[in-house]
């Protein structure tokens, strides 16, 4: 597992060449089904469209690539907007482009620039974020023990993505994986061995800023 960018929500973004509209829809994709299921969407809501172009990276490895020129010259659209994605970075990522014909033909060129254009204004629409692989460690304490679980959390600046109440607290943090020895000896030099975090597993997880 590697960290990977994604965006973070659905984006839209519009810009018109030679009176024709390219609005882009650009939106993250657990996988190929969310893909998949996103370009149907967007076609639907377009079903008037001279064209409705797309790419996506489906996985965090970037192996799941797929792009489709829709109707237009072969090499002109679906291409130029994997591209983006890639030099971009991006992964579990979908980029739909809606084109609705202005009457004039834009030539080759001008179709890989027009699409290439459309999804770098969708990925300067929507707002980039960074999943970093993970572990999550869970703590379940008494109400006194949580009190200072969260002075630990604040002073020791760890992220804690849950917290579960009954007749205990139960804990859980986010902990990036190359961090992980570091926490576990925070962890215990603050609490003197008498809690213990318990992990499992590893996953992703967006900081943010």
């Amino acid at each position: 597992m590697k960290d990977y960018y994604s965006v973070e929500k659905e984006a839209v973004s519009e810009y018109t060449v030679e009176r024709s509209r390219f609005i882009t829809h650009i939106a993250p994709a657990e996988n190929e089904e969310e893909a998949k299921a996103y370009v149907a969407k967007i076609r639907k809501a377009h079903s008037l469209a001279t064209h409705n172009c797309y790419a996506y990276i489906a996985d965090e490895a970037g192996l799941k690539q797929k792009f489709s020129d829709d109707g237009e010259p072969q090499g002109t659209a679906g291409l130029p907007m994997l591209e983006v994605l890639k030099a971009r970075e991006l992964k579990k990522c979908v980029a739909v482009v809606t084109r609705y014909f202005g009457g004039v033909k834009l030539g080759a060129g001008g179709l890989v620039r027009a699409y290439a254009k459309a999804v770098a204004d969708g990925v300067l629409a929507a707002k980039i974020v960074k999943y970093t692989v993970c572990v999550f460690p869970k703590v379940t304490a008494d109400y006194e023990s949580y009190a200072k679980i969260l002075q630990f959390a604040e002073n020791k600046k760890y992220k804690i993505t849950d917290t579960q109440f009954s007749e205990y607290a139960t804990v859980r943090f986010a902990i990036p994986t190359k961090e992980l020895e570091k926490f576990r000896e925070d962890f215990a030099g603050y609490f003197n061995g008498r809690l213990e975090a318990e992990t499992s597993g590893t996953g992703y997880y967006a900081f943010g800023e």
